[in-house]
């Protein structure tokens, strides 16, 4: 199987990895470097190799021109379109198979949580994350990464968007919402570095969320109410805490989910994200600006 991957930043790097890894043989589409198996546009790449597999791995504001391509010219294999899918919601004209690299899904800890509240009542949520941003990319100025700039798709929202995508998975689609959000600390970026967002969902769940670029003890972590427990998923620490039990979950490899995901993809395993879901994050996202900038709530129409 060849497979192409469209971009060479960090995100793409890790992907012709994990691809690598599985045996593939991987092409690159970059402007930026000059290796073996690479190519300076997508065009170029196309009319010189049939590839079965597409990574979108580019920065978002780009993603719908790609989409757009690759429908032009009539590709028929299978694509994969890092997060967020684009940069906001349209509707788009999309006949390719399309899934969104929102990776989190495959972690145990959210199959383990999906499991234990299949048959349960659940009465609220609680999602938290944060990660102080100079700590993200230690190699990299992260006032000059792309999560400092507006224009090319930073700030929390989009960055740590797996946060809605996996809280819409395991608990329904989003129905109303109100949000704040801003550029709150000294941090040398242009983008928000804090929101947070209260939502109920179509399960006639209340959910709230924080996310932010503040935070230098790092935590990720999910607290679910039911009838009968009180579920606290830590995922720094890896266990989930049920009433007064502890589970430790194994430790994972840090491409682990990304491994998961290529491999759900591939054989149509029906469990990555889709295209259709994939935008209804980005509409989700548009209303959280929206809703933050109106200071009123707004409903998913």
């Amino acid at each position: 199987m060849k497979v192409l991957v469209i971009g060479y930043g960090s995100i793409g790097k890790r992907h012709v990895e994990v691809l690598q890894d599985l045996g593939y043989k991987v092409f690159i589409v970059s402007r930026h470097i000059k290796l073996p198996n690479s190519f300076i546009s997508l065009e170029i790449a196309l009319s010189c190799e049939k590839f079965d597999y597409i990574i979108i791995a580019n920065e978002t504001k780009l993603h719908k021109n790609i989409i757009d391509k690759l429908n032009e010219m009539n590709y028929n294999g299978i694509v994969m379109s890092e997060k967020p899918l684009v940069s906001n919601f349209e509707t788009i004209n999309n006949k390719v198979i399309t899934y969104v690299g929102y990776n989190l899904r495959f972690h145990p800890m959210i199959q383990e949580l999906k499991l234990l509240i299949k048959d349960e009542q659940v009465i609220n949520v609680n999602s938290y994350v944060g990660q102080y941003l100079p700590t993200w990319r230690p190699e990299t100025d992260y006032s000059k990464s792309y999560s400092a700039s507006v224009s090319e798709g930073g700030g929390v929202i989009r960055d740590l968007s797996h946060e809605l995508d996996y809280l819409i998975y395991l608990f329904g689609n989003w129905v109303e919402l109100c949000a704040q959000k801003g550029k709150r600390s000294d941090l040398k970026i242009e983008s928000e570095d804090y929101c947070q967002i209260i939502f109920k969902s179509k399960l006639n769940i209340p959910i709230s969320l924080e996310l932010n670029y503040l935070d230098r003890i790092t935590q990720r972590y999910l607290i679910i109410q039911t009838n009968t427990k009180t579920i606290r998923a830590d995922f720094i620490a890896n266990e989930i805490k049920i009433n007064n039990e502890i589970i430790i979950l194994p430790k994972i490899h840090r491409n682990y989910t990304y491994i998961e995901q290529h491999k759900s993809i591939l054989n149509n395993e029906g469990q990555a994200c889709t295209f259709e879901e994939g935008l209804e994050v980005v509409k989700m996202i548009d209303a959280i600006e929206l809703s933050a900038e109106r200071k009123e709530w707004v409903t998913n129409e």
